[in-house]
């Protein structure tokens, strides 16, 4: 028993600790159109059926309807064991710092359909937007790329990015910087 529960602790650590290599799971074609994208307005899809326009320019992001918040972008897929792993902490935060902060949820799957996100939102209790669609791959490009996931990047209140962070971060990290960020 014992032997058995460190082997699920240790499953556990590697998962938490890495993300998944999200190329496995995505069309070259798609690949290759995003890299030549230099769109720097983005139209996601949010699973609600509104929009988010995301826009660059230079360094400063606005995240419409958005404003005035600290924004994560947390790139994920429903497949990735350390996505799954870390959005009860992001449901947590996001609660915790309405007032001032939101998770923005950009699904990276391909071979889901609409109604099977929306499932999975509704199994994971996912309460913060999340949008679909092939506008978050490029978004994904716009932000300097995402080459595995959870893949996760942080804009202050005026629109800076802050902080990116690859595979799971533990939620007293993002806390902290919630908080860093908060008075600016």
């Amino acid at each position: 028993m014992q032997l058995k529960n460190i082997l699920i602790f240790s499953l556990l650590i590697t998962f938490i600790f890495t993300g998944c290599d999200k190329k496995e799971n995505i069309d070259e074609n798609v690949v290759a159109t995003v890299k030549t994208q230099t769109t720097k307005t983005f139209k996601l899809a949010n699973m609600d059926g509104t929009y988010i326009t995301v826009s660059n320019n230079k360094e400063d992001w606005k995240f419409e309807g958005l404003e005035n918040k600290i924004v994560l972008l947390n790139f994920f897929a429903s497949w990735c064991p350390p996505c799954k792993a870390e959005i009860p902490h992001l449901i947590k935060l996001y609660e915790k710092h309405k007032n001032d902060f939101v998770v923005l949820g950009v699904s990276v799957d391909q071979e889901i359909s609409k109604e099977q996100m929306a499932e999975f939102m509704k199994q994971y209790h996912i309460n913060y937007p999340v949008t679909f669609g092939t506008e978050n791959f490029y978004l994904a490009n716009g932000v300097g790329g995402v080459s595995s996931i959870p893949a996760m990047f942080m804009f202050d209140k005026s629109g800076k990015m802050v902080r990116k962070y690859v595979g799971a971060v533990h939620e007293e990290i993002l806390e902290s910087d919630i908080n860093k960020f908060k008075g600016n």
